[in-house]
Order: structure tokens, then sequence, then C-alpha cells
């Protein structure tokens, strides 16, 4: 009788132990690719093709050329109106050209001489009205001459002033301005120069080509399209009953026909909703029909033992049972033997 007793507890333990040893299970995907398409922002024709589909290239690789012959010109008006920008801005720091400068000098002297001849003749004319040689008139006009020669060597220093100085403040800063205008646009068509040679963003499979050498490529239409070992994933689904027990980060295993050892990924994506809806009503029975997308990646070093579109089986890593679990069993099977 206390074997027959204990016979439920026994049953328990050894349900649970077969619970522990219950292998993952195991869902049906395929691996897939997000290809990174390389296009120019440039528009042209296509000069050069140096990659080919199948092909693998290392990062940094040229891939193709586009015609770089109307940017180029751009680029060179460009050069030349910042070389104007900054010869204009260089005036603007400067007075007058050395000659201009010279004559005005040459004026300023030559006015100068002639207020001194002025003053020398009012002199003249003063004393001979003294002596009632000359009328007052006479002396009204040599002082008027005399004023006049001296507020024209007046005029000519404050113009040679003006010669000698730079533009003013506001005309110096919208110089300054015109030539970083300038310098940002010839910066531009640099880079827009420099886009016509398109490099791999990095290493990978060249996935596809879409344009042959000679034909006209628009901007930013994408010329070839690399598979990088970091874009390749695994694409499982999971049954609604079964998906509380994924969760993000947690390790996995892929398996594929000809791959060898199982290769070790991380979910990386679990799908929110579901990827296929039964009508209407939700049963126990039916819930089962619900699946859920899941994406796991590999390592980049392992990604490359996947092919797009391959079948993949995929497993969770089975965890060892608790030690708690354990330690009950063997108590429970203990008892049992008991007599």
């Amino acid at each position: 009788m206390p074997r027959l007793a204990l016979l439920p507890v026994t049953i328990a333990a050894l349900a649970l132990s077969a619970c522990g040893d219950k292998p993952p299970p195991a869902w049906s995907g395929y691996a897939e690719g997000d290809p990174v398409y390389v296009a120019a922002p440039v528009a042209g024709q296509l000069m050069a093709l140096n990659v080919q589909r199948g092909d693998t290239v290392d990062a940094g690789a040229s891939l193709f050329s586009i015609d770089v012959t109307p940017v180029s010109a751009a680029r060179a008006e460009a050069d030349a109106r910042l070389a104007a920008a900054r010869a204009e801005q260089a005036d603007a720091a400067k007075g007058r050209r050395p000659d201009e400068i010279a004559m005005n000098r040459a004026q300023l002297a030559q006015a100068r001489a002639q207020s001194a001849l002025a003053d020398s003749d009012l002199a003249r004319q003063q004393q001979l009205i003294g002596q009632g040689f000359i009328s007052a008139s006479r002396l009204d006009d040599a002082r008027a001459a005399a004023a006049q020669a001296r507020q024209r060597v007046r005029e000519l220093e404050s113009s040679l002033r003006v010669a000698e100085l730079p533009a003013r403040a506001d005309q110096q800063a919208a110089a300054r301005a015109n030539t970083e205008a300038a310098s940002a646009a010839l910066a531009q068509q640099q880079w827009r120069e420099s886009q016509t040679r398109q490099s791999a963003p990095a290493a990978g499979l060249v996935d596809d080509t879409f344009f042959r050498v000679g034909e006209y490529v628009n901007a930013g239409q994408p010329v070839v399209s690399l598979l990088p070992p970091s874009q390749r994933k695994a694409r499982f689904y999971v049954p609604e009953p079964e998906l509380a027990s994924l969760r993000q980060g947690q390790p996995v295993q892929l398996s594929c026909d000809g791959c060898g050892a199982p290769i070790p990924a991380r979910v990386s994506y679990i799908s929110p909703q579901p990827e296929y809806t039964p009508p209407v009503i939700y049963s126990n029975s039916q819930r089962a029909r619900l699946v859920f997308l899941v994406e796991a990646r590999p390592e980049p070093s392992q990604a490359l033992r996947l092919h797009p579109g391959q079948p993949l089986e995929v497993r969770a890593i089975a965890t060892a049972p608790s030690s708690a679990s354990s330690a009950a069993s063997s108590a429970a099977v203990s008892a049992a033997s008991r007599p």
C-alpha cells in the first residue's frame, strides 16, 4: 500500500523529467538577404562597370563610373567664379591703382602751386591798392582767386586720401560673402565630380547589376546591388502557441542541407502581428494557425554559409534543466523505491 500511495508522485516526477528532456521546437524558414543598392547622385552615361553579377568585392573596390564631362565643366565654371570673387575681395581691400594716385598727387601739387601764385598776387594787389594804383574791384578779384585756389587744394587733398583708402566696410563684407558663396559652390561641384565614381561601401557579393555600359543613368538610380554578410539573415515562422518561448536576442541554431554544423544566430526581430490571420473567431483550435514572422541574424563570418532563398530549419538552443527540478525528480524516485 505505501508503494501504491507513492505511485502518483513517481509518475509526476517522471513526467517532469520527460518535459526537461523534450527537444526544443523546430521551425521552418529560409535564408534572405537585404541588398545594399549603390547609386550615383548625378545623372549621366555609364562609362565603366567594373563588376559583374556574382563577383565578390572588398570594401572600397571600384564599382562603376558615370560620364564626368558635364560635371567637370560645371566645376571649372565654379572654380573661375571663385577666382573672380577672390579678386574682387582683394580689390576691395586696396585703394586705387598707383598710377591713379600719382595723377592725384600731381594735380594736388599743381593746385598748391596755383594757390601760392594766387596768394602772391593778392599780396601785390594789396600793396598797390594802398598806393592808389588799382581799383578795389581788382583787389576783390585777387581775393576770390586766392580763395578759389585754396579750396581747390583742399579738394585734391581729400581726393587723394579717398584714393588711398580701401572700399567701405559694407562693400568689403559683401565681397567676402561673395567669395564664401563661390567657395561653397566649388566644393559642391567637386563633390558631384567625385560622386561620378562609386565604390563598394562594404565587402560582399555583387547581387545584381541593372545597367550596361553606354546606357543613361538617372541621378539616384541604383546601378549595382551588393549583399554584405551582415545583411544575410534567416526568416522563419513561429506558431502562436510557441511565440512566448522566443525573445529578442535569444540564441537559435540554423540548419540547412549541405551547411555542415548548425549555424549560430540570434533573434533580431519578432513581428508584432501575425503573418496569417484565420477568419474572424479565434478558438483554441484556430489559434494554432496563427504564425508570426521572426528574423535571426548570424555573425558575419557565419553568414557567408547562408544563401538567399535556401530552406532552413531553426531551433531554439535548449537550456539545461534546472537543478531544483532534477533534485525533485531524484527525491521522488527515491521515495517511491523505498519499502
